[in-house]
């Protein structure tokens, strides 16, 4: 449907083609990188990792014949020296592909040395890689008791080894990892240098796109099954990365009842969003953990438009998602933290996005999950459960509501 203004709001089966691509698509058929695969840090780890070595699993959503990997030590209270890394196919569990364990080094060397609060990027590896493919990432750890910086909610399994294991960085059974975690530690991105063009969209956004609700290991969130439907498509030509954090917030104001809880989206913007090469496309989906922590209509307005204003800068197509329906009552939690005034003030915060914000286009991820007869709640059927983020069915209706068309696919 056509707002006013005139702007094209998506998330219906009748939905029309926007533009296309960027003018970095053709740089890209020159042999230049487009991440394919990204995670946001948030915190440091409590776990305590002596002489260990994890091994990192992460699904990249674009092909290519060479992979380099980014990590980030943002959290990090002291240097991190990883003294053995590698990158192979991943089988199952954490098993990989027999005979193509590949060496990662850093600037010709085996080790590298990240101080705190900084990142490196990785030599490239020669590797074919498909869409969907799963990659292990083993980084042997040498030190004692190093605190990973992590992000918290992979919906992943990663492995782990056993204290003092030392490098296992080139097991391919796997036997060696005898621990999980759903957190990914340090690994920051993934890029592939694809063979024809191509580029990324990046999935900004807080827990609903970071997945909370979602099924560990399915890789079922909204953006999991756009980036299935690209992949289907001939030619492939476009990566989607996840760079959601729970609980994220537009802003970080001082008055947040319960203070923010992770770098803010216009604090966090360049490190996961401008700093990715071959990116193409930015969905902004977040504030509702604004407007739960008490910010005004105003103020999450004025957020977005500080992020639109940078993303377009870069001369990017940024794309606004709505804000889905939260419950002021959930059975067996005493306060939500939401109330009918909330509510009102996301419904002004979606009537701008739809109408006046400027989005290249709009997701209407609020009419596909809420619910036929109040249009402040959720569906029951798309609610998992806590009022605020969708189940399973939900999340897949959201990433079979967008039209592709909208980054320049069919």
């Amino acid at each position: 449907m056509i707002s006013k203004s005139g702007l094209m709001i998506l998330g219906v089966a009748t939905l029309a083609a926007l533009g296309s691509l960027s003018p970095s698509v053709a740089q890209n058929a020159n042999g230049n990188w487009v991440a394919a695969w990204a995670t946001s840090q948030q915190g440091l780890s409590e776990t305590k990792l002596s002489n260990a070595t994890v091994r990192m699993i992460a699904r990249v959503t674009i092909p290519g014949d060479a992979v380099r990997i980014r990590l980030d030590n943002t959290f990090g209270t002291a240097p991190l020296t990883v003294a053995h890394a590698t990158l192979a196919p991943r089988v199952r569990g954490a098993a990989v592909a027999v005979g193509q364990v590949k060496p990662i080094n850093f600037a010709g060397k085996a080790t590298v040395t990240i101080p705190a609060g900084q990142s490196v990027e990785s030599d490239a590896v020669a590797l074919h890689v498909d869409a969907q493919q799963d990659l292990a990432i083993s980084l042997f750890v040498p030190g004692a008791n190093v605190q990973p910086s992590q992000h918290g909610n992979a919906q992943t399994t990663s492995y782990v080894t056993d204290g003092g294991a030392g490098d296992q960085a080139m097991s391919e059974d796997g036997k060696a990892f005898s621990g999980k975690t759903t957190a990914m530690y340090w690994l920051k991105s993934i890029d592939v240098r694809p063979a024809a063009a191509a580029t990324a969209i990046v999935a900004f956004g807080d827990s609903i796109t970071d997945g909370t609700c979602t099924t560990l290991d399915a890789h079922d969130r909204w953006e999991d099954v756009v980036a299935q439907r690209l992949a289907l498509q001939t030619p492939m030509r476009l990566a989607v990365v996840n760079e959601g954090i729970g609980g994220n917030t537009v802003l970080n104001i001082a008055s947040y009842q319960p203070a923010a809880n992770s770098p803010a989206g216009v604090e966090r913007l360049e490190r996961d969003v401008l700093s990715h090469p071959g990116v193409s496309h930015v969905v902004l989906f977040m504030g509702t953990n604004d407007i739960r922590r008490g910010a005004s209509a105003d103020q999450v307005i004025g957020g977005m438009k500080d992020i639109i204003a940078r993303v377009k800068a870069k001369n990017l197509r940024i794309i606004g998602a709505t804000i889905i329906p939260r419950h002021s009552v959930v059975p067996g939690v005493a306060d939500t933290g939401w109330n009918d005034a909330k509510t009102k003030i996301r419904n002004r915060v979606n009537d701008w996005m739809r109408k006046e914000a400027g989005f290249d286009a709009v997701l209407d991820f609020d009419h596909i999950v809420r619910a036929a007869n109040d249009p402040d709640a959720l569906n029951p059927a798309y609610n998992c459960g806590d009022g605020i983020h969708p189940s399973p069915i939900g999340y897949f209706l959201m990433g079979k509501s967008v039209d592709l068309g909208v980054f320049g696919g069919r």
